[in-house]
């Protein structure tokens, strides 16, 4: 259980905090503080009447007896693709089971609660438990080529799938910077706020503000709006690069969300990125440009609007957004990111983040989809 409200620590679920790096956990779709209170710890005893098997999160709704009164309470767990990843269904558990919920509850004191635990008391069992998933284990070897000698961004010739997943960070944090945040952005204590990237003044005030407020603002969350710029690179769920080199562009995928794409032009056009969108330039994607400069392709990106969240945790951005990121692929499991942001409303000067992702062999994007079922 957390305790107090951001001067904590988050535990790594077994795993060795890391400064420089987030911890790793599992990432649910908003972060469950956002709308139950670690402060408020509840257990309820009642049967399973429905299992809501939908997301951005399943619902169990139980019926609870006290006094003579029967309640009804809905139980929020992770969203589906965990779930069933760590073996749950829709049928692990029948209308009528028993259950035991142990728990926070709801920050607005209706009657949900966030499931810690579920225990059948039928059988004892503890069910919908939920690890964290970890990079697959292969023979690494060299950089795959395309016959021009450029790297390969997608998968070796002869291969069929796969994407880059586990990136080495979950929030954008300037390089140099030592702060420990989880999965989700949130920092362990709020006080290095100020040293996570150089704010203007409000934005350092917004960061922090949603930061307190455990991210509920995040439009991914409250709309199920999409993500744009780094932050795609950072969500779970992994990304795809899909090269159609007799097109002159990469059409750039990503598993979390409502299965988006963005296309990245590599044919020489004029950089004509703008907020109010067009054709060309998604309203949350801007226009993104690209060349190879060496093994590096380097992507030049304008025309965001400020619609979204571009970075786990909250990091303000106003369209004057401005994004070069650079992708190197130096092994056959190793892609490296770096972006420099230019955004001069809500920094005081460019800065740059990097980290490094994992290749996922012979394997097709995660399917998930916001559905925005949820208040």
């Amino acid at each position: 259980m957390f305790a107090g409200k951001l001067k904590r620590l988050i535990p790594a679920l077994g795993m060795a905090l890391v400064l420089c790096t987030s911890i790793t956990t599992v990432s649910a779709h908003h972060v469950p503080e956002a709308k139950f209170d670690p402060d408020k710890p509840m257990q309820l005893r009642g049967s399973v009447s429905k299992i809501d098997w939908l997301n951005p999160h399943v619902h169990l709704f139980v019926e609870v007896e006290a006094g003579g009164t029967t309640t009804s309470w809905a139980v929020e767990l992770e969203n589906t693709l965990e779930l069933r990843r760590n073996g749950w269904t829709s049928s692990t558990l029948k209308s009528g089971d028993v259950i035991t919920v142990q728990g926070m509850a709801a920050r607005d004191n209706s009657r949900q609660v966030w499931g810690e635990s579920v225990i059948v008391e039928s059988t004892g069992q503890r069910v919908f438990t939920v690890s964290p998933a970890v990079p697959p284990v292969y023979a690494n070897g060299p950089t795959p080529r395309w016959p021009d000698g450029h790297p390969r961004l997608g998968a070796p010739a002869g291969q069929g799938g796969g994407y880059w997943d586990f990136p080495s960070k979950s929030s954008l944090m300037e390089d140099g910077v030592e702060v420990v945040m989880d999965s989700s952005g949130l920092l362990a204590n709020i006080e290095d706020a100020d040293n996570v990237a150089p704010f203007q003044p409000w934005a350092l005030d917004l960061y922090k503000y949603r930061q307190q407020n455990f991210l509920r603002d995040d439009p991914m969350f409250t709309g199920c709006k999409t993500q744009a710029g780094p932050r795609i690179f950072q969500r779970p769920y992994g990304v795809r690069l899909l090269e159609e080199i007799d097109h002159n562009r990469i059409r750039n995928f990503w598993g979390d969300g409502n299965q988006n794409w963005r296309t990245i032009f590599l044919d020489g056009r004029e950089q004509t990125g703008r907020p109010e969108g067009n054709s060309e330039d998604p309203l949350y994607w801007g226009h993104a440009v690209g060349s190879w400069v060496g093994d590096t392709l380097v992507i030049d990106t304008i025309g965001f609007n400020d619609s979204f969240w571009f970075s786990n945790g909250g990091l303000p951005n106003t369209p004057q957004l401005h994004l070069i990121e650079r992708f190197s692929r130096p092994d056959l499991a190793t892609l490296h990111y770096e972006v420099t942001i230019d955004d001069p409303s809500a920094y005081t000067r460019t800065w740059t983040s990097s980290w490094d992702m994992v290749w996922v062999p012979d394997a097709e994007l995660p399917v998930y989809y916001c559905q925005d079922n949820r208040p």
